[in-house]
């Protein structure tokens, strides 16, 4: 299988997306994520290990625990594949920013325009008070 197929069928599983969430936060240990659950500890392991070898999550022998943490690249890469399938795309920031920058400076301009002479302007009247 591929990583992408490994990775779906990795949070296909609720228990998995459950670990994945706690993971989030903070590195745990095995132990300390299987006390969360009311599914026995071999279960959780198992849970684990297949969290493990799709790539999702990296495991540290510290002294006799197994600490996990939460591998990011993985879920990042299943979301930009998933992006193709939303209604509509994520917005292009740049384009919207440069477009509300010139809307500011339009109706600066035309407010400008619409004061009769010798009557200070708004920031004119912010800047003598």
């Amino acid at each position: 299988m591929d990583e992408l197929t490994d990775v779906a069928a990795a949070v296909a599983d609720p228990v998995r997306r459950e670990i994945l969430v706690m993971l989030r936060h903070a590195p745990l240990t095995a132990g300390e994520i299987a006390a969360r659950f009311s599914i026995s500890r071999p279960a959780v392991s198992r849970h684990l290990r297949v969290l493990r070898e799709s790539g999702l999550v990296r495991d540290e022998q510290r002294g006799r625990h197994r600490r996990y943490t939460l591998v990011h690249v993985p879920l990042a890469r299943l979301s930009e594949w998933l992006v193709q399938f939303e209604g509509r795309r994520a917005p292009d920031w740049s384009r919207q920013l440069a477009a509300l920058d010139t809307e500011v400076h339009r109706a600066r301009r035309e407010r400008g325009r619409s004061e009769p002479a010798g009557t200070p302007s708004t920031a004119q009247q912010k800047d003598t008070a």
